[in-house]
């Protein structure tokens, strides 16, 4: 073989495997544990707002009468939708109210119900106000012409009293929120008078169920995490104090990602320094 063509094929050769591997490289996804700094919504943290309040409530009441029939909930116009599908011989129809006012779920709040208006569907979580509304105002599920959910929606979040009836119409439980938080929920505070929250346990049916958060007494956020039938799911995650100057990840553990799964043990799946350096993560 000609000694200038083998040289040029050799160098083709090897220049033809660095641009590859750069280009493997660049395509590697990044690392989310490369630093314990993070970006979100929840921090620097603005407190969630828990209105247990037994006097707006009876205020809004003396207005719903007014304003039912021209479909403005909470001072809000809205439009009447619903869906329907057939299952095993049975009809269900959902009937609701929903919104297109611009305005961010709440971040705290586990589930939050909009209407997917590409699939003609409720669902509780991906919302984005390009693909779709959130439910506010009142909502009735329908199985066979008989009434088996009732409740009242306030921007995607479960608020007043839900109902839930047998296929009789005959009443089975009853359940009362706050802007998506069940009023059994248990809070704590470092200050009462101006309510510095310290704990939000969510409880329903007597059992932690949905997000549970944990702050420092600055009211940053310290712990976030998320209970399902009374156990502990998913990965909850531990922050430094950096007095709201921005969010560092202080330790992830990783729990059982359904309840009551057996022979699973948590464990520490990564931790990081006060300046977000990754000091520690389990390998599988």
């Amino acid at each position: 073989m000609n000694r200038r063509l083998f040289v040029f094929l050799i160098v083709l050769f090897v220049s033809g495997k660095i641009s590859f591997a750069q280009k493997n490289e660049s395509e590697k996804k990044p690392d989310p544990d490369s630093t314990g700094v993070v970006s979100s919504v929840l921090f620097p943290s603005v407190t969630p707002l828990l209105l247990f309040d037994e006097e707006k409530e009876k205020e809004e009441k003396k207005e719903k009468k007014k304003k039912a029939r021209k479909n403005i909930w909470f001072g809000i116009k809205t439009q009447r939708g619903y869906t329907r599908r057939e299952m095993r011989g049975q009809s269900y129809f959902e009937y609701f109210n929903y919104t297109d006012v611009d305005r961010n779920p709440d971040p705290y709040i586990r589930d939050v119900y909009w209407y997917d208006t590409k699939d003609k569907s409720i669902k509780t979580s991906g919302y984005s106000k390009e693909t779709g509304y959130l439910l506010h105002g009142p909502y009735e599920r329908i199985v066979n012409e008989t009434v088996v959910e009732s409740g009242m929606f306030y921007y995607g979040t479960k608020h007043k009293t839900w109902m839930l009836f047998d296929d009789q119409n005959v009443l089975q439980d009853k359940n009362h929120y706050s802007e998506g938080w069940p009023q059994e929920s248990r809070i704590s505070y470092y200050n009462q008078a101006s309510k510095s929250i310290e704990e939000i346990i969510p409880i329903q049916y007597s059992l932690e169920e949905g997000n549970y958060f944990y702050f420092h007494e600055n009211q940053q956020i310290a712990i976030t995490g998320e209970y399902q039938y009374g156990e502990k799911v998913g990965l909850w995650t531990e922050y430094w104090d950096t007095k709201n100057s921005q969010a560092i990840r202080k330790r992830e553990i990783q729990y059982q990602e359904t309840p009551y799964s057996k022979n699973f043990r948590p464990y520490i799946r990564a931790e990081w320094d006060k300046d977000g350096t990754l000091i520690y993560r389990r390998e599988n």
